[in-house]
């Protein structure tokens, strides 16, 4: 190949390719469209300021989802440290910014007050909230939401242990939409799992009273379809509340709840015949079986009839 060929071969197309700068701003959008948003935030907001301007298009942010960040890793200490709340805060508020009253969904953990009074004022369309492990998420910006986001059809406020009964009554009243709940507990029974991970504090302050939220569920979500309140310290009169007060109910996860014996849930739910029923199937760990606080467990074989417990 002489000289020619190659100077011939070079013009056709093996030089420098096109320049991503002269991207219009949609067509660049578009592409940014296609990253996850951890790339977008790790990557190419980073390039230059033309692509940090692109990332801000409200087009990319009428969902703002983290959970698949927080299940890709182990719970860490770090996350409920006041930084990191500080940094998940900021976060979203400058993706509620950015999305223009756009933003539908929001899945996210460890954020606070003052970003959810935002998200409540800046957010009329959101349908999806789920805040797990929110410590400092009270009634107070739940409230908000409640009057000010009234599409919600999803709502997930597990281990967030600031937001009561009171909460519930208000976005039930508020939010007619609302088929889905999830009011899950940590693990009281068995906390190892979150020892030296969640503030020995905030595991102390798990919810006693269940019943009050079961009335709260039975009384102003009527249509809901989808609930689970794992570990619950509810009684079998709770569960009545919220079987006779909810009767579209098809899924119910009562796992964990310790105060619910198989008669409770049979008697509870003799009205919903298609719901399916995650029933409390516990493993109390021999450390703790023969402790005062767990004696009365010997009784649940024969109350359930089963032998999945491994006592």
């Amino acid at each position: 190949m002489d000289t020619e060929d190659v100077g011939a071969e070079t013009d056709s197309g093996t030089g420098p390719g096109p320049d991503w700068a002269e991207l219009t701003h949609e067509c660049l959008a578009n592409i940014l469209s296609r990253l996850t948003l951890e790339h977008r935030w790790r990557g190419t907001m980073l390039v230059c300021k033309s692509w940090f301007q692109a990332c801000k298009d409200p087009c990319l942010h009428s969902s703002f989802d983290l959970e698949p960040h927080f299940d890709s890793a182990a719970d860490s200490a770090s996350w409920w440290a006041p930084d990191f709340e500080r940094k998940m805060d900021s976060m979203l508020q400058s993706v509620v910014v950015w999305s223009d009253g756009s933003l539908s969904e929001i899945r996210t953990r460890h954020c606070s007050d003052p970003s959810l009074l935002f998200v409540a004022e800046r957010c009329p369309n959101l349908e999806v909230l789920s805040i797990k492990s929110c410590p400092n998420v009270t009634d107070r910006s739940m409230a908000n939401i409640a009057f000010h986001c009234t599409k919600l059809r999803e709502l997930d406020i597990s281990y967030c242990y600031e937001i009561s009964h009171a909460s519930l009554l208000l976005i039930g009243s508020n939010c007619p939409n609302l088929k889905v709940l999830k009011r899950n507990l940590m693990n009281w029974l068995d906390p190892s799992q979150h020892v030296g991970v969640v503030p020995d504090e905030y595991l102390n302050a798990c919810p006693q009273d269940g019943d009050s939220e079961a009335a709260a569920i039975g009384k102003s979500l009527p249509y809901l379809e989808h609930l689970e309140i794992q570990f619950s310290k509810l009684s079998g009169r709770g569960l009545t509340w919220i079987c006779e007060g909810c009767p579209n109910l098809k899924y119910l996860d009562l796992s964990g709840c310790m105060n619910l014996t198989g008669r409770d849930i049979t008697n509870a739910s003799l009205g919903l015949k298609d719901m399916e029923i995650k029933k409390p199937n516990f493993y109390i760990p021999r450390s703790v079986f023969h402790t005062e606080r767990y004696g009365h467990w010997r009784l649940y074989d024969e109350r359930f009839q089963t032998d999945v417990f491994r006592i």
